[in-house]
């Protein structure tokens, strides 16, 4: 029973974890296509914000493989 609560807990913190940033990428990729149809010269400066708020974005998924990964060996 132990191994199965654990298992459960590794699953929900990868899960829950991930479904934040993914949905958090998704609507920033839409916002930059968004901007850049409504203004085709600004692509640069968008695109760059894009990629850096992405990045950030992304560095929340990493942090919950970090704990489902710890999770998952030391409990």
């Amino acid at each position: 029973m132990d191994e199965a609560m654990k298992n459960l807990a590794v699953g929900l913190a990868i899960g829950l974890g991930a479904l934040g940033p993914g949905l958090g990428l998704g609507l920033i990729g839409y916002a930059a296509l968004q901007g850049i149809a409504r203004n085709p010269e600004a692509r640069g400066p968008i695109f760059t914000n894009m990629i850096l708020i992405a990045g950030l974005t992304e560095a929340v998924a990493i942090y919950a493989l970090i704990v489902a990964i710890l999770l998952a060996m030391v409990v």
